[in-house]
Formats: C-alpha cells, structure tokens, sequence
C-alpha cells in the first residue's frame, strides 16, 4: 500500500512517466555504391550495425551501371529490426547518405558514394511524394530483387503477394551482370 501512495504521488508531481513500449518492425534497405564503393560499403553498414539493434546483410553483389555508363556498383540488402516510424528512417537514411558525401543535385541514374533506400518496412503499403514502399525497384532491377531473395526467399510481397523467391524465379531478369563479390563473401 505505501509503494501505491509513493507512486501515485510521484505521479501527481510529473516525476514518474508512464512510458510507451518501442515497438520494433523489420525493414529492408537496399543498399548501393560505385564511388569508392568498398570503403563506402564497409562505412555504410558499420553505421546501420552502430544504430540498429539487429542487422543481417545479404551475400553482396557487383553489378553494372544501370542507366548511365559509369563504375560498376556493390550492392546488397540489410535487414534491420527499427522502432523508428518509415519517415523517420527516411530522414536517417538520407543524413547518413549525406555524411557519406551523396550529391543530390545530379541525374537519377549517376555515381553514388552511397545510397540507401528503403525497400520494405515490414508489410506496410505507403505511397506519398516522398516515399514508396515497397519500393518499385524490387520488381525492375536484378541487384535490388536478387540479394532481397537471397536474405529473406520467404518473405511476403506484400502487393504482389508471393514470396522473394518466387517473385525472382518468375521474374525472368537477366542475373548474368551479378557477381558474388569476393571482399565481403
């Protein structure tokens, strides 16, 4: 009894705070460099590691320049467990993006010091002007699909509605510009 009358008079005096529980939700990022691209990489995933409690990586890809003739880039996908809300991890993403020295006044398609971009955020759906997800690329690109398959092949779509797996056995993209990179395999 004397513990309840302490405690609900901190209560009343704004000492003692009744706290929401953090909920954690899986997203993937997709993750990508063709400038300095190992020493971008390396730098890219010890941050997500230093600030997410748990972090599972793909195998890691080379792959050609898609849309503009320029370095081959490394690409892989991070599983993350976040508490952060998907705007919210966006805007993370972007500062970290941006400490890594992105330029965001060029071509969609150019070199990348390092580029970061959710993919999925646990089922969600979420279409605004500044954010998609699940991301389109998922569906167009071999180095996007490819290493989300690999990481998660059960994981569900959650528009198309299939697994990862499947979604790349049918998808009929070309995986012949993929290489298993040696440095990180």
């Amino acid at each position: 009894i004397e513990q309840t009358r302490r405690r609900k008079g901190l209560q009343r005096r704004g000492c003692l705070h009744r706290t929401r529980a953090i909920v954690m939700r899986p997203a993937w990022l997709g993750l990508g460099s063709n400038v300095n691209a190992e020493s971008h990489i390396r730098a890219g995933i010890e941050e997500l590691q230093k600030d997410f409690h748990k972090v599972i990586l793909s195998p890691v890809y080379t792959s050609n320049a898609v849309g503009f003739a320029g370095n081959d880039f490394i690409n892989l996908v991070a599983r993350v467990e976040t508490g952060m809300q998907p705007m919210e991890l966006r805007q993370y993403l972007r500062d970290l993006e941006d400490r890594f020295g992105r330029k965001r006044d060029v071509a969609k398609f150019s070199d990348r010091t390092l580029d970061i971009d959710i993919l999925l955020y646990d089922d969600l759906v979420l279409l605004s002007p500044v954010l998609e997800i699940p991301r389109a690329e998922i569906l167009k690109f071999a180095h996007v699909l490819k290493p989300l398959a690999d990481l998660d092949p059960d994981l569900i779509h959650p528009v198309e509605l299939r697994t990862m797996a499947d979604i790349w056995r049918s998808s009929g993209m070309d995986a012949s510009g993929l290489r298993l990179h040696p440095s990180f395999n």
